[in-house]
């Protein structure tokens, strides 16, 4: 159903005969066994006066990501970061239910005479769980740029695969590297980590495919900051793959999303005007044909346009990190050898 609501942090999120019709529809039918508001958050108030009413639970925007996030989150850094998007719910939680007042509104309550009372003591409990969660974050995240530097010193281009959530991204990958380990799965934020995966291109030159956490329109913003390290890797890239799904009726929708994220990165100018824009499921599209210099139409799943691929990305590669594919022909001598092809980058 589509709604008009009133500003989603207030308490009264409906108004009074909008909130009876809705109760009665809700009420009235025995299908309904959760109810989803397309608001970024609710007040607790809000979602426990909701969910008093109809008798079922209620999600927003946030729970139903976060939710998502959570089922996928499989590394220690995903679950750290799982956690600390998590904090500010808990937050809310505490702060409505709070500790027992006693009948003049003041805290009575107290925990073991440390002049804290119980709301208190969780605040800092859960300030602390906060640091706690951060410091680790950082430790990992200074691990993660020792391996990127170490990279770079290999002289291994990066090469950061982005796209909205579902559209193919590892699919993508696997088909490029031809990695047996990489299981691509059709569910929404299959992928919460960075993960890197080595490839050639024609010129035989190895290259390093990053695999990124997908993009969402209006993605909740304490999401954002909590998987914001995990995008870091993004700016060390050489080049940037933005893949489409263009077969989704909301394609044009999901393009913009992930670009107005990537402003948001401030990554380099030079870093996203190289960008290779990838069609994705052009076999879902009958004669679908891309628009521009930087777009090629593939499907990761067939195999289809792959070459193609592969030759503009070593382009794009070799133009980003200032290298040459010089063909040196040598004759040697010897029946048998005849000539001998070195390439060098």
């Amino acid at each position: 159903m589509v709604l008009p609501t009133k500003t989603p942090d207030r308490k009264l999120i409906f108004g009074k005969e909008t909130l009876e019709h809705l109760t009665e529809k809700i009420r009235g039918s025995k299908e309904i066994t959760a109810v989803f508001l397309n608001v970024e958050r609710m007040a607790t108030p809000t979602k426990k006066e909701l969910e008093a009413a109809w008798g079922m639970r209620v999600f927003d925007r946030f729970t139903v990501v976060l939710h998502i996030f959570r089922g996928n989150a499989r590394t220690r850094e995903a679950r750290l970061q799982v956690a600390l998007a998590e904090l500010p719910l808990l937050r809310s939680h505490l702060k409505n239910n709070g500790a027992p007042l006693d009948g003049r509104g003041r805290g009575s309550r107290y925990i073991m005479g440390s002049g804290e009372s119980f709301l208190q003591v969780q605040q800092r409990l859960l300030k602390d769980k906060e640091a706690k969660i951060r410091r680790a974050l950082e430790r990992l995240r200074r691990k993660r740029l020792l391996l990127g530097r170490q990279r770079r010193r290999r002289e291994f281009p990066v090469i950061s695969v982005l796209g909205y959530t579902n559209c193919g991204k590892t699919t993508l990958i696997k088909a490029l590297t031809g990695d047996a380990a990489v299981q691509p799965r059709d569910q929404l934020f299959a992928t919460l980590d960075v993960t890197a995966h080595a490839g050639s291109l024609p010129s035989r030159l190895t290259v390093i495919y990053m695999d990124t956490i997908g993009f969402l329109s209006q993605l909740p913003h304490s999401l954002i900051e909590s998987f914001s390290a995990t995008l870091e890797d993004v700016a060390h890239s050489d080049l940037l793959i933005h893949v489409r799904d263009v077969s989704h009726p909301d394609t044009e929708q999901q393009k913009a999303s992930v670009l107005s994220a990537l402003r948001g990165l401030r990554l380099p100018a030079a870093l996203l005007d190289s960008m290779v824009e990838v069609h994705n499921k052009v076999d879902l599209v009958p004669g679908h044909s891309p628009v521009g210099p930087h777009a090629v139409a593939v499907s990761a799943l067939l195999g289809l346009g792959l070459e193609e691929l592969k030759a503009k990305l070593e382009d794009a590669v070799l133009r980003a990190t200032g290298r040459r594919a010089l063909t040196l022909r040598v004759q040697l001598a010897g029946a048998q050898l005849r000539e001998s092809e070195l390439i060098l980058w």
